[in-house]
């Protein structure tokens, strides 16, 4: 059973929040988190910004996930450095309940990036003169992770991402499910190293 939904390809409006040094307290706030659960996380994404007051659920108009043409976006156009702070994974578990699948960033804080991948959500690394050019399109955007390209009209621009983040995204698959797809050749290591090796194997004293 895949850890989440397989994200081979995300295609859908973008919607732009080209701020800098977005930290994971900015994407979803200490107050907004209430359990340490995946879900119930969405009403808090970005509430310091998408709400008037703190604690409120009331939409500040100016906030670009309160337009209409964004509100269902996919996909997320940020600035560099997304993700920095805390390494509290409700960050990313907040985007992914929002609807979120892919961030394109010029560049990700590291745990943030790590997060993405082992919860479905494609991060994108593009210039940052890309990531402009595709907000000003206006147009759909759609994100290849197999071919490991973004296109939206006329704009087209390759990403890299590392074979075993691909995979993962690709096929829904965590860490762990990576690891269980080589119990074969684990069983057989042991079963050897059990051969080679008797006194390190603890027998149970019954």
């Amino acid at each position: 059973m895949s850890a989440f939904a397989p994200v081979p390809l995300v295609s859908g409006m973008a919607a732009p929040l080209l701020r800098a040094n977005v930290d994971t307290d900015a994407i979803i706030p200490s107050r907004e988190i209430k359990s340490v659960g995946k879900t119930g996380l969405a009403e808090g994404l970005f509430a310091g910004w998408r709400y008037l007051e703190p604690g409120s659920r009331v939409p500040d108009p100016d906030f670009i996930l309160n337009h209409p043409a964004f509100a269902q976006a996919p996909i997320l156009l940020a600035g560099e450095n997304f993700g920095c702070g805390s390494s509290r994974e409700h960050a990313v578990w907040a985007l992914h309940e929002y609807g979120f699948r892919a961030v394109i960033a010029p560049s990700f804080a590291p745990i943030f990036r790590g997060n993405c991948v082992t919860n479905g959500i494609i991060p994108v690394t593009l210039d940052a003169a890309a990531i402009l050019a595709i907000a000003a399109t206006g147009r759909p955007v759609a994100i290849d992770l197999l071919a490991q390209t973004v296109t939206s009209g006329e704009i087209s621009a390759s990403f890299a991402i590392d074979a075993e983040a691909k995979a993962m995204l690709a096929q829904g698959l965590d860490a762990i499910d990576l690891t269980t797809r080589h119990a074969a050749a684990i069983t057989a290591f042991h079963a050897a190293d059990r051969i080679a090796r008797p006194w390190i194997y603890l027998e149970a004293i019954s």
